[in-house]
């Protein structure tokens, strides 16, 4: 019973942190998107060089986006590893073992940046 309340509360911590990656990624995303949509708009009006300007921008924040998503992930896989292991070590009744494990993902989630 104890190690189903730890995988609980492991899970929502994971579910938590992920929230906040989220978040913080739609900062790139949205500029991303208002910078294509002006980058449309001026291509219709035929003003190549806005349209080319708003373009660039928006690749800029799309790349912006890819990237701390992938450090994020980076970081969350490493998380997610340590996790199991402290999930791992509570079942088979070893609290100083899996608190070790949960401290290093504790660590790996806030490197995440998120």
């Amino acid at each position: 019973m104890r190690a189903l309340s730890t995988v609980v509360a492991i899970s929502a911590l994971a579910l938590i942190m992920n929230a906040q990656a989220w978040a913080a990624d739609a900062g790139h995303t949205s500029e991303a998107m208002e910078h294509a949509g002006k980058a449309q708009a001026h291509g219709e009006m035929g003003h190549a060089k806005e349209s080319l300007a708003h373009a660039k921008d928006s690749l800029a924040h799309a790349k912006a986006a890819r990237d701390d998503h992938a450090a994020s992930h980076k970081h969350m896989d490493e998380a997610i590893k340590h996790l199991e292991e402290a999930i791992k070590h509570a079942d088979m009744g070893h609290g100083a073992e899996a608190a070790k494990h949960s401290e290093e993902a504790m660590k790996h989630m806030r490197q995440s940046g998120h």
